[in-house]
């Protein structure tokens, strides 16, 4: 077939039911048979309440499925309206698909393990800092969160840097904490504000 053909050709963007039917008729064949053996994937979804009912639906149907994978989800938050719906259910997941999972409590981390988390990420990028500094970084994600203390890092380098600094001091990262928000305190002085930050 010439190129300007393949371009035109029209192409296929989904599977159709019978084919995907038929690719699971073969693969079961192959595991009956000793020929193949199934090895489930992960699937890790981050932010689970994002989801609308319609992912909902389907990853339910998929769960149901001999070939599904081990499904992770994750979420911070609490009671919260399924997307799509006026339904409010725990995590914004619907109930039904609740009852099929076993659901992991997580703490926040303490101090001293942000301290060492930020430690380590500082040491992966070749960040130095001061024992002092990197107490001042902790205390700053206690107060906001291990995230926006994380994405702190680089701004403390490049000050350090441009001031000639070898290692990041706690002065630094007063300043960092001093010239950029986390989410929330930026969300408090909107709503004290006529929608701009002053």
């Amino acid at each position: 077939m010439s190129m300007m053909g393949q371009m035109m050709k029209q192409k296929k963007t989904e599977i159709t039911e019978k084919l995907r039917t038929e690719i699971n008729r073969v693969v079961n064949r192959y595991i009956d048979q000793g020929v193949a053996e199934l090895v489930p994937g992960v699937l890790f979804v981050d932010e689970v309440h994002m989801l609308d009912i319609e992912c909902f639906t389907y990853l339910n149907r998929a769960l149901e499925s001999s070939l599904s994978p081990i499904v992770i989800f994750a979420t911070n938050r609490g009671v919260c309206t399924i997307r799509g719906t006026d339904v409010v259910s725990p995590h914004g997941v619907p109930v039904d698909l609740l009852d099929r999972m076993l659901i992991i409590r997580t703490m926040p981390y303490t101090l001293e393990e942000m301290i060492h988390i930020l430690s380590i990420r500082a040491g992966a990028e070749s960040i130095e800092f001061e024992d002092a500094a990197l107490a001042a970084l902790g205390e700053v994600g206690s107060r906001t969160s291990l995230r926006y203390a994380v994405q702190m890092l680089t701004p403390c380098r490049i000050l350090t840097e441009t001031s000639g600094g070898a290692a990041i001091n706690e002065d630094d990262v007063r300043e960092v904490d001093r010239l950029f928000l986390d989410a929330k305190a930026s969300a408090r002085l909107l709503a004290k504000s006529d929608g701009y930050l002053k």
